[in-house]
Parts: C-alpha cells; structure tokens; sequence
C-alpha cells in the first residue's frame, strides 16, 4: 500500500478536531476513507462486509454504497441510535466476541476503533477471523494505549495516570466521562497485538501501518518504543489463510 497524501492526513485531522460539532462530517469522511483502504486490497462491490461495532453504521452505509452487502453488528444500542435517526437497515444487536454469523461467510471484516474496547483483543480478533471466509480480509484499526489520543476524551492527560485524567476531565466539563479504563477501555499497546497477530497460523499480515499518517507509515509502526506513542493509530490488514 503506498503512504497517502500530507493533504488528506490534514483533512481527516481537521474533521476529527470538529468531531463533536459536525459528528456527520467526520465520520462520512472516516468512513470514506477507511473504505478506500479496503479496497486497496480488494473490490467491495458485490462482496459481504461484516462490520463489527460500527456505531450508528457510517461504515456500513458507504459500504453499501460501493455495492457491498454489509451488515452491521454493533453491541451497544446507544451507538446504535447516536444519530437521532434509525440505524442501518438490517444492523443486529451483537457482541463482538459471539456474532451471529455463520463460519467463513465474510469477504471482509471490518472494524474501526474497537480493539481498545475489548478486554479480551485475542478472542475478539479469534471471532473476526472466523467469520472471514479463506482468501478474505479482516481489517482492524485501533487507538493504542500510548497513542496521544490513548485515553480518548481525557487525552493526552491519561500520560498522568487514567484516573487523574478522568477526574480532571469532570471537573473542567461538569460532565461525566464516557470511559473508565478497565470498564470500556482498555490499555492495549502495539508490539504485543503485533506478536499475537504473527503467530496465528490462520492469517497473514498484509499491512500493519499507522492508519493517518502522510508518509513512512509502515516504517513508523516497525520501531519498538517509538510506535507506542507516533503511530497514533494502527491499521492491520489481514488475510484469512486457507
């Protein structure tokens, strides 16, 4: 996959730093975007896409909008209705560690910013794989622990510690935070997803990049140390084995 341009790192950064005030805006464009990956490595039309805790269903909309079938799985009913609108036709209320898709149905498995919600990353990962049919993608994209937006709304402050961040947070917005590490999120870092995912037998790593950055994007994620805090975000792109 070639490094994308320094303009469209700047475009997604810009919608995402106006994310509260145009949520429809940034998320269409994510969802543009992160589909434009996928199909870097194979054509949607006409393939099914499991997308897996995609909210209020962007990413299944524009997938379906690229002739995919998609269907949306998402486990929690908030997300769900984030929109004020009705979810996507057809989304299911489910949990990502038990879908309630048949074995090998897939052509892609789709899951944007997930990861870091899951306590149990390996059995999360172990349900995406099983789901993608052999020669499939599996395409997971998460926020590390030691990203600056590892904590999230509290970020960059969860450097101090997650609680001193979280109550920092509630006490300058008199809001409560959405998260609570531990509960929601989770402190998953680079190098271990890296290991567990190339010791599977049942996938290949087609790409493990930073998911935003304009250049140098695989090289930044094959540092130790350093990727923990500049890939931002990791994108990994796999392929299910035969």
């Amino acid at each position: 996959m070639k490094d994308p341009s320094l303009r469209r790192s700047v475009t997604l950064f810009r919608a995402f730093m106006r994310e509260r005030q145009e949520p429809e805006r940034c998320y269409a464009l994510l969802a543009r975007d992160a589909a434009d990956q996928v199909e870097r490595h194979l054509p949607v039309n006409g393939k099914v896409v499991v997308d897996v805790g995609g909210g209020a269903g962007y990413f299944t909309e524009e997938f379906r909008r690229r002739g995919a079938q998609a269907f949306l799985f998402e486990p929690d009913l908030r997300e769900l209705g984030a929109r004020g609108a009705k979810p996507p036709e057809g989304a299911v209320v489910a949990d990502g560690y038990l879908l309630p898709v048949a074995t090998g149905s897939a052509d892609v498995t789709f899951s944007s910013n997930v990861l870091e919600h899951v306590a149990d990353p390996q059995t999360f990962l172990s349900e995406l794989v099983r789901v993608t049919r052999p020669g499939g993608l599996i395409y997971v994209a998460f926020t590390n622990w030691l990203s600056p937006w590892g904590g999230h709304e509290w970020a960059p402050w969860h450097y101090l510690g997650a609680e001193r961040a979280r109550a920092r947070y509630e006490r300058r917005t008199g809001t409560p935070a959405k998260h609570t590490l531990g509960v929601n999120l989770y402190a998953h870092h680079i190098g271990p997803t890296l290991r567990q995912v190339r010791a599977r037998e049942d996938v290949t790593v087609v790409s493990a990049r930073s998911r935003y950055w304009p250049f140098l994007a695989e090289s930044v994620a094959k540092v130790p140390g350093v990727r923990e805090f500049t890939t931002w975000n990791l994108l990994l792109i796999l392929r299910r084995c035969p």
